[in-house]
């Protein structure tokens, strides 16, 4: 070091900008440089006390007041990939292979697929993988930061210094690139970046496979995954799967507070994946769908606000843990999706945000690259490497976690320009209009490439607003989505429940209006963790009147949603009617299942499913009219409810019947198709569940009087705030010829009898 009278020594100016960690291209000054016969090889060794050159077994010259060492001599002494050994100032040896003796080590065809916004696995090349390079182990890093001026890779193997390892730039792709040999797994690391303006910027990497738990932020270097999976079975069906006319029924977790340990602690991916597997099986969902596990920082986000888009979040362990705990899933014959969140993303200053220095992800524009309401930033989807970045992830949980789909968050607002945004607070598109274009071709490929990846996975969107075909194939001008939230439906017939039995006629068209365009996607009835916080009650607390009203009108709720056409989602703690808001940060009351309401309302969720996957006509034609009739939308001033649904064939019927208030009707006919019995398969106000038990002895038989427009009808006990679910058993062949020879018809019926009118 200099002292107040002394100058340091002058180096050459290239070499200065090594010093100062500010060379855009180190391997032109570092490494072995051949001049003729001659060579020389020059290596920079911040904290070294002196360095050797193991191959020609010669000390390396320091150049005074530097970490700069030279070595020069004959070619022949020193190979093309030499290792240097150095000693820090505690005395301790290193030795390793120079990094700068390695020439690039990424493909040009993966760059130019990456540029072009096609390659479908960048995350294989991107980040960081322990590879061997000619025989020579180390970590192989990379990362895209084309506006950076210099970049290195900094760790806990380099005392997190920037000079110690800075990176080469691929022309004009702007990914920098770094192996370094004789480091392995298990390190801690992130990038440094020196931006245009000299500013310094220590981020993570956006590939990275695993973090540090928060609230620490480091990458973490992957060791190769040894899990052996074997799901095998699950996932050849599932490639075959006729998902359309399936049984669909979501239980939807958020895992840090679904379960806790003894201590509050979050449990294992493994723990968890046994837990959940006895429970889910018990309730007879088809899925489970997880929030966001995705690595991020805030435990308050829920998850929604990602950094880590290739890394399971470590709150819960590690990748191999996650893949066994989908592998678990799928052996106990239980579906995984995942709430996956390409609309925005935090504004944590080590993740995306800036990245290199500029609008990199996002857009710089906050009225394109910035959401208010939330706080995040909107990704670039007009930039070719943003789509890849965000078309690799999905396919990397696909690839490398065997997931069966994802729910897309928050597709309202990536197809909308002025979403959330007051006039003059966003930009119209080239056509004047407020679609987001890039955002539109970017949701279609990620759907087209998806589904061609991999057969039979769900592309499932949350979207609010009525943007035509969202589920529908992008050959014919839709999205792609296999099917979107009915969110429609969802508000409606909340909106419904939470009025008092005796206003309810006046709002008979919230439960009706859902049947006009019920049918025109793929749609999922979803009660989903949105609808249980910020002060909209749990479900429970919804239900209007005294305690036994409530439950009586939640069991009423879920029997209309698991008869109702649409495939389904419900909330943890839905499916026991938990009394207090959703808590992210408390496991749930579980106690509350010692009360015998909260038992008869798990036990009528757990009936429900199992009905709906039991009987084709209530899950096989969910998508189509033809698997839906009215018996009477019309009543209104009983507030009472009744339809058909049916199988693909049509023969299956099961007749639907609701009485949303709590006076019971007696002797309420409905008309009915067909004759024979019409066993009561499900009575939402049965004693096992908790109701009065009000009912019809287990169920009646269809009479030849006509009704409602039908041949044959069926006079029934209404229970009060209760549905009925009956299915259709047919008459034998001699009993149905018995039954017309005495059915009364038109003919039977007395003449007409003119109707006074006012005149008369």
């Amino acid at each position: 070091m200099a002292t107040a009278t002394q100058q340091a020594p002058k180096v050459p100016e290239p070499l200065q900008r090594i010093i100062e960690a500010r060379h855009h291209d180190p391997f032109e000054i570092l490494g072995r440089h051949l001049e003729g016969d001659r060579a020389v090889v020059r290596v920079f060794l911040p904290g070294a006390e002196s360095a050797t050159l193991v191959e020609a077994s010669e000390p390396f010259a320091r150049i005074e007041g530097t970490d700069f060492f030279l070595w020069e001599g004959s070619a022949s002494k020193v190979p093309e990939r030499y290792r240097i050994d150095w000693i820090d100032a505690s005395g301790e040896h290193h030795v390793h292979h120079d990094p700068y003796c390695f020439p690039p080590q990424l493909p040009d065809f993966d760059l130019h697929l990456f540029g072009e916004g096609r390659h479908w696995h960048a995350y294989r090349f991107l980040g960081s993988h322990l590879t061997d390079v000619e025989g020579v182990s180390g970590v192989q890093f990379s990362v895209w930061a084309p506006s950076a001026e210099r970049v290195s890779v900094v760790g806990d193997f380099n005392q997190w210094d920037g000079r110690a390892h800075p990176m080469r730039v691929r022309g004009g792709t702007g990914v920098w690139e770094l192996f370094i040999p004789g480091i392995g797994q298990g390190g801690f690391y992130k990038y440094e970046i020196r931006d245009r303006a000299t500013n310094i910027h220590v981020k993570i990497d956006p590939y990275a496979q695993a973090f540090q738990e928060r609230p620490q932020t480091a990458g973490f270097i992957c060791p190769e995954s040894r899990f052996r999976w074997a799901d095998q079975d699950w996932l050849a069906a599932r490639a075959e799967s006729d998902w359309q006319h399936q049984p669909f029924s979501v239980y939807e977790i958020h895992l840090g507070s679904w379960q806790r340990g003894p201590n509050g602690e979050f449990l294992n991916y493994r723990v968890l994946a046994e837990q959940l597997a006895d429970y889910v099986t018990e309730l007879g969902f088809t899925h489970i769908e997880l929030l966001p596990i995705t690595e991020h920082p805030l435990d308050a986000s829920w998850g929604y606000q990602c950094t880590g888009y290739f890394a399971p979040s470590a709150r819960f362990g590690s990748p191999d843990d996650f893949r066994f705990f989908v592998d678990y899933l799928h052996r106990r014959g239980i579906g995984v999706l995942l709430d996956w969140v390409p609309a925005h993303f935090p504004k944590d200053a080590y993740a995306l945000a800036r990245f290199d220095g500029t609008a990199l992800y996002e857009h710089s524009d906050p009225r394109m690259g910035e959401h208010k309401d939330w706080g995040t930033l909107i990704f670039n989807f007009g930039r070719n490497e943003v789509k890849n970045f965000l078309l690799s992830s999905a396919l990397y949980w696909l690839d490398e976690f065997h997931l069966d789909g994802l729910r897309v968050d928050a597709v309202a607002s990536m197809l909308y320009l002025d979403y959330s945004r007051n006039a003059g607070e966003w930009i119209p598109n080239k056509y004047g209009g407020n679609e987001n274009l890039e955002a539109v071709d970017f949701i279609r490929q990620l759907n087209t490439v998806t589904h061609e990846q991999h057969p039979g996975t769900l592309m499932i969107a949350e979207e609010s607003t009525a943007w035509p075909a969202v589920s529908r194939p992008t050959y014919l001008g839709g999205l792609g989505f296999s099917m979107k939230w009915n969110m429609g439906w969802m508000h409606d017939t909340l909106s419904y429940m939470e009025k008092d039995p005796i206003y309810r006629h006046y709002h008979h068209d919230l439960l009706t209006f859902g049947l006009l365009y019920a049918f025109t996607e793929n749609f999922v009835l979803p009660f989903s963790h949105d609808e249980v916080v910020h002060g909209k009650k749990s479900m429970l607390d919804k239900m209007p009147g005294d305690a036994w009203q409530k439950f009586a009108s939640l069991r009423l709720l879920y029997t209309f949603m698991f008869s109702y056409p649409g495939k389904k989602l419900l909330f943890q703690g839905c499916e026991f009617a938990h009394g207090a808001e959703w808590d992210f940060d408390a496991a749930m009351d579980w106690d509350l299942l010692e009360r015998p309401q909260h038992e008869g309302i798990k036990q009528i969720v757990s009936d429900l499913n199992r009905l709906y996957r039991e009987q084709p006509a209530l899950h096989q034609v969910d998508f189509d009219s033809s698997g839906f009739e009215w018996i009477d939308c019309h009543d209104s001033s009983q507030s009472v409810l009744s339809y058909l649904r049916k199988d693909l064939s049509g023969q299956q019927i099961v007749a639907a019947a609701f009485n949303f208030t709590p006076v019971p009707r007696t002797n309420y006919r409905i008309g009915v198709p067909e004759p024979g019995f019409y066993r009561e398969a499900l009575n939402s106000d049965a004693a096992l569940y908790g109701g009065s038990n009000v009912g019809n002895q287990g169920g009646v038989e269809a009479e030849p009087v006509s009704w409602m427009g039908r041949p044959y009808s069926i006079p029934i006990a209404l229970p009060p705030l209760a549905g009925l679910i009956l299915v259709h058993e047919p008459m034998s062949a001699d009993a149905l010829v018995s039954e017309t020879e005495g059915a009364i018809t038109d003919a039977d019926l007395p003449d007409a009898v003119p109707v006074a009118t006012e005149a008369s």
